[in-house]
């Protein structure tokens, strides 16, 4: 007989995990590290090139297309403890920009994507707060 202890240890280690976090993970472990919400249909094709080329970069995107308000897509992305919500406008689409919010900084104003990319990979190499 195989002894099966190993997947218990691991049930264990990852209930550990998330009690230690209380499932406010930090952006190098989160499932999903960017969330970004497209103010209306016409933002949302900028919204997905932008979430493959931060897939590309090697992070976890979510594009939110519930079609809710935008203050309820803030509040559902926050009550889901997503550490980096950006919020995409006409104005983003225009400048080629993202507006970045973190949960720990609070909103950071406009950013390109290279900096965000720069920033995201900063902060996960050094295990920081974005």
């Amino acid at each position: 007989m195989i002894h099966r202890a190993i997947f218990g240890s691991l049930e264990r280690f990852f209930g550990i995990l998330v009690e230690n976090y209380a499932g406010i993970f930090p952006l190098w472990l989160a499932p999903v590290q960017v969330r970004l919400l497209p103010v209306s249909d016409a933002q949302r094709d900028y919204a997905n090139q932008v979430a493959q080329t931060l897939k590309q970069a090697g992070f976890r995107v979510e594009v939110d297309t519930s079609g809710e308000r935008l203050g309820k897509q803030m509040r559902t992305a926050e009550l889901e403890k997503i550490p980096v919500i950006s919020v995409i406008g006409q104005r983003e689409v225009d400048s080629q920009s993202l507006g970045v919010r973190t949960r720990q900084s609070g909103d950071l104003g406009a950013l390109t994507v290279p900096e965000v990319i720069e920033k995201l990979k900063d902060a996960i190499a050094q295990k920081n707060i974005f």
